[in-house]
């Protein structure tokens, strides 16, 4: 059931990677996604961390929602935007910010999407509590000024988020190695497995309401 689950929602499994690096590579992404949304108590739970790829993505990260998804709170999205970031962070963090790679674009991605909506849809930013809508074809309503405030107010969520992430990678620098090298060696490492690991270099906190 849950290969079956897999297929359907990130497509077929493709051939495991061969070359020891991108192995590493992706292994220490997927960690940094893993440990942020272990060690962010609004982050929803790991429910499994595979390099074994599936679609267009190399590896994958899966949580687990344990609340009604109609309502979620600012808290639960900006944790989410860090959960998003977390593979960029274990990148720069290990490797360099040259060294960092294309495998986050489409973290980078839902990154914008979450930001945006924080912004222009539910009013969970500086930028004000209103609706704003970008206007379809014939473009946003609003003046140049008010687009400024939203560019802003999405860099800064982004930004705030990015952090998060990083320091989570450089206060737990031990847990992401035995993460990522136990990922190497086994290439799929359950949420009880990681939770495992996490706990044997800090406390986890309890996971709070999305509400």
């Amino acid at each position: 059931i849950n290969d079956a689950t897999d297929r359907v929602i990130a497509g077929l499994e493709g051939r495991a990677l061969a070359d020891n690096a991108s192995k590493k590579l992706v292994a220490y992404h997927e960690a940094g996604h893993a440990l942020v949304g272990t060690l962010l108590p609004h982050h929803d739970e790991v429910n499994k961390v595979t390099l074994v790829p599936r679609g267009q993505a190399k590896g994958l990260t899966w949580f687990t929602p344990s609340e009604d998804q109609s309502l979620i709170s600012c808290n639960s999205l900006k944790a989410r935007v860090a959960g998003a970031l977390g593979g960029r962070a274990a990148e720069q963090v290990v490797f360099g910010s040259e060294q960092v790679t294309t495998g986050a674009g489409g973290d980078l991605q839902q990154v914008e999407r979450l930001a945006r909506g924080m912004v222009t849809q539910y009013g969970m930013s500086e930028a004000g509590t209103l609706v704003f809508e970008d206007g379809g074809f014939q473009g946003p309503s609003y003046s140049e000024d008010v687009s400024t405030k939203i560019d802003k107010a999405i860099r800064s969520i982004s930004d705030e988020g990015y952090k998060t992430a990083l320091d989570i990678m450089c206060a737990h620098r031990a847990c992401l190695d035995h993460v990522a090298d136990e990922l190497v060696e086994t290439e799929t490492m359950t949420g009880k497995r990681l939770r495992e690991i996490v706990s044997q270099y800090t406390e986890i906190p309890e996971k709070l309401a999305a509400v």
